[in-house]
């Protein structure tokens, strides 16, 4: 462990690294396989149903089920919903919605945790350009977590790519984590901020980048089930989510069957995305 002005950041080894790759490819075909069930009138349910086999079945467990008191495999946000949705039966999706889709996975006590935000069926322009800037904003958060930089650089990144896309906001009550034997720890990698500040970036660190866009007001409400968390105003959002490690050689993407190379414009050497520095 790390201290870094009140935290306590847990630094992994290139071993440790390994199986938390392991839990990121779980993650990342469990999302797979839910997005690919997307459509006009699947219920949430099965969503999550199709995700919970695919962890079961690769022998992982699934990271959110009863963390908390959590009831699901998934989070699944519709719309103005934007983080821990609860999948349900009576929830079939419609022509025109997105959804966001988050899973997690353990395997040997490690934890991957993503999120991806689609559309089912033909979405408008103005919504498939929110998925644009949100994705577009964790891809530039994720290649800002280099080692010798600070916790700021990532959410200074997200938050100017945002800007530049459009006149979005960014939800701020809600951030990215770090993860490796727990899904939440320090530091906590929040969706702006100043670049240059914060705790210094190491090699060892596992960080969940997970900006959280929105078409209207970034002021966020909790329903009473305790868990949903929507827009105050109504707008649709947007949520991408990755597990990055942190290396000599550069940010190594856990959770992206790649490894993160295709987004990344990775210099690292050919078999980093499925191999750890030493």
């Amino acid at each position: 462990m790390w201290p870094g002005r009140g935290l306590q950041i847990e630094i992994k080894t290139p071993a440790q690294f390994t199986m938390m790759r392991e839990a990121g490819l779980v993650t990342a075909r469990a999302l797979q396989v839910a997005v690919a069930a997307v459509r006009p009138g699947v219920s949430t349910a099965e969503l999550d149903a199709l995700a919970a086999r695919e962890i079961t079945a690769a022998g992982a467990t699934p990271s959110f089920k009863g963390y908390q008191g959590y009831p699901a495999t998934l989070c699944t946000s519709v719309n103005n919903e934007i983080v821990h949705g609860i999948p349900r039966p009576e929830r079939r999706l419609a022509e025109g919605d997105i959804i966001s889709i988050d899973c997690g996975a353990i395997v040997g006590g490690w934890h991957g945790d993503a999120a991806v935000t689609v559309g089912v069926g033909t979405i408008s322009a103005e919504h498939a350009s929110l998925l644009r800037a949100c994705e577009d904003a964790l891809w530039q958060g994720i290649a800002a977590a280099r080692a010798g930089g600070r916790l700021g650089d990532i959410g200074h990144a997200v938050q100017t790519s945002v800007a530049r896309a459009g006149r979005y906001g960014v939800v701020e009550e809600y951030t990215g984590h770090g993860i490796g034997t727990a899904m939440h720890m320090d530091p906590p990698v929040p969706n702006y901020g100043r670049a240059g500040r914060g705790p210094r970036l190491r090699a060892g660190m596992a960080l969940a980048i997970e900006p959280m866009v929105v078409l209207g007001d970034a002021e966020t409400v909790q329903l009473d089930d305790g868990w949903t968390v929507m827009t105050a105003d109504g707008s649709w959002a947007a949520h991408f989510e990755h597990t990055v490690a942190i290396t000599p050689e550069g940010p190594w993407v856990l959770t992206a069957p790649d490894g993160g190379e295709s987004r990344l414009g990775d210099t690292r050497d050919k078999d980093s995305a499925s191999v750890p520095p030493e």
